[in-house]
């Protein structure tokens, strides 16, 4: 006879963060942001693609959380100024 297998909450909180990060990292590869490692490549094999969110989705059920890629990365060339005060007489 087989065993029933109970699942824990936890368990079940890593399947949802599994498949939810599977759904993100694929729809990233149809629109073909999804790069190879760390590098610039991006993905062209659906293959390839599955293989990736695989990986990433067990990744991110390990640590508990579902992170979303950052959409407006600011680059590391580009610092804001800040408000700097000017030298000088203050105004009354």
């Amino acid at each position: 006879m087989a065993r029933k297998k109970i699942k824990t909450p936890k368990a079940k909180k890593a399947k949802k963060i599994f498949k939810k990060k599977m759904k993100i990292v694929l729809k990233e590869a149809k629109a073909g942001k999804l790069n190879i490692g760390k590098s610039k490549k991006k993905v062209r094999s659906r293959a390839q693609a599955i293989a990736i969110s695989l990986a990433e989705a067990a990744k991110a059920a390990k640590r508990g959380s579902v992170r979303k890629p950052k959409k407006n990365v600011q680059k590391s060339g580009l610092k804001k100024k800040k408000n700097v005060q000017k030298s000088g007489k203050k105004k009354p």
